[in-house]
């Protein structure tokens, strides 16, 4: 079924969905920044606690904030743009392809 929309619904629509990107990439932002500053502060504070600088970058209790955030990141991705991202239309055509030659 499609829906004829006239040009200004077009725009909303348009307006609405560059707006919900822009909001993505603006808390991928914010993710990247603040998690970055708060490794940096566990891992000076594994230093200042006697761990080698080796030991503090690689202890992975220093990124559980980076993951658990990272889901809402994941979740807020796939409501922006969907899972289109993976299985677009040029997926389903290679596949199709790669299954009508074999």
């Amino acid at each position: 079924m499609e829906a004829n929309f006239t040009e200004e619904q077009r725009y909303i629509l348009a307006k609405k969905k560059v707006e919900k990107i822009s909001k993505f990439y603006k808390h991928l932002a914010v993710y990247i920044v603040v998690n970055t500053f708060l490794s940096a502060i566990f891992i000076v504070g594994d230093i200042n606690d006697g761990d080698t600088f080796k030991e503090a970058f690689f202890n992975l209790g220093n990124y559980k904030i980076w993951f658990f955030w990272g889901i809402g990141v994941v979740f807020q991705a796939l409501n922006v743009f969907g899972l289109n991202i993976i299985f677009n239309k040029d997926w389903e055509k290679r596949n199709i392809e790669k299954y009508m030659n074999e």
